[in-house]
């Protein structure tokens, strides 16, 4: 008795993506980032554009501008709309080389439960923007900043704001140079976010005694990073859980 062939669509041997069940579509695609499915995979067919526009999957945001700052317009656009398909389901969001306080406080308003904000290279952000933003971000875990100079009170404003905060990632490393010194981040860190576990503080300024002023006031610290900080050099020798270089 000859056995029957498995129908198959289109050339021999070639899988028809459309037959695919929707979540596992939708965990492909999940895996490109927010660019590449607003611009190429919602575009594909009918029932990857509604794939798209469902809110779990915006859950995570991550853009980047590597090309020219002339983009940033076009991205800043692109974010909002992100923002908009996520419906407050937002958790997670990452934007690298553009941004500014109009986009960070949109973001703000409407992702309450946001638990992660990575902003790198976002030079058009504010202080005071960040301060208004922590204030809308009770739920918010994880705060990783790569951009110039947080005064003390804008520091202290976050933890306050942020009761929540286990994680802190904060690179100056390409902002300030030494012999500049400085305790103000290092003592705003320490006086209003006592449950964190982990914290970098790339090329930042701190002395020993703004170093001994985070280990008084991190209690739960788990992990220090102070790679570039040439003036906590003497705090290396009697505390094995930080790197320093």
């Amino acid at each position: 008795m000859a056995r029957r062939k498995r129908k198959t669509s289109g050339a021999a041997g070639t899988r028809n993506w459309l037959e695919l069940p929707s979540d596992v579509t939708a965990s492909i695609l999940s895996r490109l980032g927010a660019i590449e499915i607003l611009n190429s995979a919602q575009k594909v067919c009918s029932q990857w554009r509604n794939i798209c526009k469902d809110p779990s999957m915006w859950r995570s945001i991550d853009m980047r501008n590597l090309g020219d700052r002339e983009d940033d317009i076009v991205h800043e656009k692109m974010c909002f709309h992100a923002v908009d398909r996520s419906r407050g389901h937002l958790i997670d969001i990452n934007f690298e080389y553009f941004g500014t306080d109009e986009l960070l406080l949109y973001i703000a308003e409407r992702s309450a439960h946001l638990k992660r904000l990575r902003l790198f290279s976002c030079y058009g952000i504010s202080e005071d923007a960040l301060v208004k933003v922590a204030l809308k971000l009770p739920f918010l875990e994880e705060l990783e900043i790569y951009i110039c100079d947080i005064p003390k009170e804008t520091m202290e404003a976050i933890g306050r704001s942020c009761p929540l905060l286990k994680s802190l990632k904060y690179n100056l490393e390409h902002c300030k140079s030494f012999p500049y010194v400085s305790d103000d981040e290092a003592l705003g860190i320490a006086q209003s976010m006592p449950e964190l576990r982990h914290l970098e503080l790339l090329g930042n300024a701190l002395t020993n005694e703004g170093l001994q002023a985070i280990l008084d006031g991190c209690r739960h610290l788990e992990y220090l990073d102070l790679r570039q900080c040439s003036h906590g050099e003497k705090m290396r020798r009697t505390h094995k859980n930080f790197t320093a270089s």
